[in-house]
C-alpha cells in the first residue's frame, strides 16, 4: 500500500475524524465504520488521494459522502449511471444532505438552478455524468466553486479491456491537472490486477493510497449448471421453490430472449418486466422506478445493458446465458443481497453461449491484443463454470484473493459433483470428427459413433469408417454432452460461419496421443433439491416479532409512497427487524436503532413508535 498524504496536525486529524464519526451516526445512523472505511475517510479528509476496491454492498459511497460533509465545499461525484443519480440524490435528501445532480435529464432552467446552488456553496454533494463534467462550461463552473473532493465512481469504466468501458473516463485524468489541490478518490467493485493498474495509470493516481478490500460476498450462494432440460423450466423450479415472492434480476443474452422470458414468467403469475437498450427511454425509466418501489418484482435484462440498480433487497440474480467475463459475472451477481442478507446467484449456460461469445470476440473490431485478452477472460469464466471445486475459491482466486478453506455455500460444496474419466470416449469423438473431414456437426457425429443407418452417412461412405458404430457404451444424450465438454475444453471448435461443423484444435493432439486425460464434471441432476438452504427469506426474526415486522413493512411502504421514494430509502429491512426485536417505546430510544439518523427520526420517528407501541406484548418486554 503506497501513500502520498499531506498530514495535518494531530489536533486537526482528531477533529476531522471526530466529525466523521459524528456524521456516520447522526446522519447515516451507523455506530461504527466497516472494513477499510475509517482509513479511507481519514485519507480523503486530510487531503490525500485514494484508490478503493470494495465489493458491492461494502459501503463505498460512505467513503466519499462523509469526507464531502466534513471538508469545506461541495463533493463532486462522477457517475456513469444517469438513471441511478436521481435515486442516489433522493436517498441523500432523506438524510438531510444537500444533494443534486447534473445530467441530460434536466432542462436548461433546472441545470441553471443546480449550477447556482453549486456556485453559491449550497450543495454538499453534486453527481455529474462524465460527459457533462468534461464540458468546458462545467469545468469552468467547478473552477469558480469551492470543491471538497472529486470522487470517480465505477472507476473500472476506464479499462479498455473491461465490459463497461467508457471513453470519457480516460479523459478524467485532466482532473488532476485542473484541480491539483483537490483530493481525488476512485472507487470500483470490479477490477483484477490488470484493471487496477490501468485505473491508477489512466487517472494519474500513482501517489494515491490503495485500499483493497476482500472480494468475498459470503451471503451470496453461487450455483452454476448446464441443464439437461430446459433452462427456463429449471429456473422456474428454483424461483418457485426458493423465491416465490422475492425481488430478483434475470440476465439473458439477447433482447428477444429478455422479452420472451419476461412474458413467460408473467404467464406463470409473477410480475416480470423486460429491460433492454432497445426499449423506449420512458419504458425503461418506468420499469426501473417500479423495481425500486415495489416488492417481489422481477426484472429481465440483457447482460450487455447495465442497470445500475441500487436496491438492497434483491434476493436472487439469475443468468440464463453466460456473461462475457468473470468481472461482468461478479458485478451482476453482486446486485443480489446488498443488504448483507442471504441471496442467490444462479446460472444456467449451454455450449451455444460459448460458441456465440467466441464468435463475437473473433468478429470484434478490437486488435489482436484486445481479442487475446477477451479470449483469456472467457476461458477463465468457462473454468469457473466447469470447476468441480469450491466456486468461491475459484472466483476470489481470479481477483488475486486466496480463500483458505472451501466456502460451504456454493453448489460444489453443498452437492459435490462426480468426476468421470472419459479419455477413451473423448478420443473416439475426436477421431469421428477428424475422419469425417471436420465438416459435420454434433448430431451427425453422434449418429456415426452409434452406427445409425442413415442415407446421408451411407452416401458419404462414413458407414465404412473405423469409427462407425464404436460408441455403443454411451447413449446419444451422453455423446452430445461429451461433445459439449470438448468444445468447452477447447479441443473442438465450431466453424465461425455458423454452420455447426466441428474442427479439431491444437488442444486435441495431446488427448488423441494419450498424453492427457479427459476428466468430465458430472453435476447432480437435482442440485436444487440437494443444496440445503441456510436462510429464511427475511432477516432472522423471532416468531413473536413477525406480526410487528409486517406492520412496520406496511408503514414503510406508506411513508415511501408519500415521500415518492423507494421503500429502502426510508429504511432497510434490517432496521425494521431491529425495531421489531427491540420495540423502542419512545422517540429517544430510536437513537439506538441501526440505520436511523437524526433527520429520519425527526421525520418518521413518531409514526414508527406509534406502530411499535400499539403492538401486542410490549408491556411484557
Amino acid at each position: 500500500m503506497t501513500a502520498a498524504v499531506n498530514r495535518r496536525t494531530s489536533g486537526e486529524h482528531s477533529a476531522g475524524m471526530a466529525a466523521a464519526a459524528g456524521i456516520l451516526e447522526t446522519v447515516f445512523g451507523y455506530k461504527q465504520f466497516r472494513s477499510h472505511q475509517a482509513a479511507i475517510v481519514e485519507t480523503v479528509i486530510e487531503g490525500g488521494d485514494a484508490f478503493v476496491l470494495m465489493p458491492t454492498g461494502g459501503g463505498k459511497s460512505l467513503c466519499y459522502q462523509i469526507p464531502a460533509l466534513v471538508r469545506a465545499g461541495t463533493g463532486i461525484v462522477v457517475s456513469p449511471l444517469v438513471a441511478l443519480m436521481q435515486d442516489q440524490v433522493d436517498a441523500l435528501k432523506q438524510l438531510g444532505v444537500r444533494a443534486a445532480f447534473l445530467n441530460s435529464t434536466l432542462d436548461r432552467a433546472q441545470q441553471d438552478a443546480v449550477e447556482a446552488q453549486l456556485a453559491g456553496g449550497r450543495l454538499d454533494l453534486l453527481y455529474v455524468a462524465p460527459e457533462r463534467l468534461l464540458q468546458e462550461r462545467t469545468l469552468g463552473l467547478l473552477g469558480r466553486s469551492r470543491i471538497a473532493l472529486l470522487a470517480i465512481d465505477e472507476a473500472h469504466c476506464v479499462s479498455q479491456w473491461g465490459h463497461d468501458f467508457r471513453q470519457e473516463y480516460r479523459q478524467l485524468r485532466l482532473l488532476a491537472e485542473r484541480f491539483p489541490s483537490v483530493p481525488r478518490i476512485a472507487l470500483t467493485a470490479t477490477a483484477d490486477e490488470r484493471t487496477r493498474a490501468e485505473i491508477i495509470g489512466e487517472l494519474s493516481l500513482e501517489g494515491a493510497r490503495q485500499f483493497i478490500a476482500s472480494f468475498d460476498r459470503p451471503n451470496i450462494q453461487y450455483r452454476i449448471a448446464q441443464p439437461d432440460s430446459s433452462a427456463r423450466d429449471r429456473l422456474w423450479r428454483f424461483i418457485a421453490a426458493e423465491h416465490p415472492t422475492d425481488a430478483g434480476i434475470i440476465y439473458c443474452l439477447s433482447r428477444r430472449s429478455v422479452e420472451e422470458t419476461a412474458a413467460w414468467l408473467a404467464a406463470r403469475g409473477r410480475t416480470a418486466l423486460a429491460y433492454h437498450a432497445g426499449l423506449p427511454a420512458d419504458i425503461r425509466r418506468t420499469t426501473q422506478e417500479r423495481f425500486l418501489a415495489e416488492e417481489g418484482l422481477i426484472v429481465v435484462a440483457t447482460i450487455a445493458f447495465g442497470m445500475g440498480i441500487d436496491k438492497p433487497d434483491v434476493r436472487f440474480v439469475a443468468h440464463l446465458n453466460l456473461p462475457k467475463t468473470i468481472e461482468a459475472y461478479y458485478q451482476e451477481t453482486g446486485r443480489a443481497g446488498r443488504d448483507g442478507e442471504p441471496a442467490d446467484a444462479w446460472m444456467a449456460y449451454g455450449v451455444q453461449d460459448i460458441v456465440q461469445l467466441r464468435q463475437w470476440i473473433d468478429r470484434s473490431d478490437g486488435g489482436d491484443a484486445f481479442q487475446k485478452v477477451q479470449r483469456q477472460k472467457l476461458d477463465a469464466l468457462i473454468g469457473l463454470c466447469e470447476t468441480a471445486s469450491c466456486r468461491r475459491q475459484a472466483l476470489l482466486g481470479y481477483f488475486g484473493e486466496r480463500l483458505a478453506e472451501p466456502c460451504g455455500n456454493c453448489d460444489n460444496c453443498l452437492a459435490p459433483p462426480d468426476i468421470a474419466d472419459q479419455t477413451v470416449a473423448a478420443q473416439k469423438a475426436l477421431s469421428a470428427a477428424f475422419r469425417t473431414g471436420e465438416r459435420f456437426g454434433v448430431g451427425y457425429l453422434v449418429d456415426v459413433l452409434l452406427g445409425k443407418q442413415d442415407p446421408r452417412i451411407e452416401r458419404s461412405g462414413h458407414d465404412r469408417l473405423s469409427v462407425f458404430g464404436i460408441g455403443g457404451e454411451l447413449a446419444a444424450a451422453a455423446w452430445r454432452q461429451l461433445f459439449r465438454q470438448l468444445i468447452i475444453g477447447g479441443q473442438l471448435a465450431v466453424d465461425p460461419e455458423g454452420h455447426g461443423s466441428l474442427t479439431l484444435t491444437d488442444e486435441a493432439r495431446p488427448l488423441l496421443r494419450g498424453e492427457k486425460r479427459f476428466l468430465v464434471r458430472q453435476s447432480p441432476t437435482d442440485v436444487e433439491g440437494r443444496v440445503k438452504r441456510k436462510r429464511r427469506r427475511d432477516p432472522t426474526i423471532a416468531d413473536g416479532d413477525e406480526p410487528l415486522y409486517r406492520e412496520l413493512k406496511a408503514l414503510r411502504s406508506r411513508l415511501a409512497a408519500e415521500a415518492r421514494v423507494p421503500p429502502y430509502v426510508i429504511c432497510h429491512d434490517r432496521t425494521l427487524a431491529e425495531l421489531a426485536q427491540k420495540r423502542p417505546a419512545s422517540i429517544a430510544e430510536l437513537n439506538g436503532i441501526t440505520g436511523l439518523g437524526q433527520v429520519k427520526i425527526e421525520r418518521y420517528g413518531a409514526a414508527l413508535v406509534e406502530v411499535v407501541t400499539r403492538a401486542p406484548g410490549l408491556s411484557q418486554r
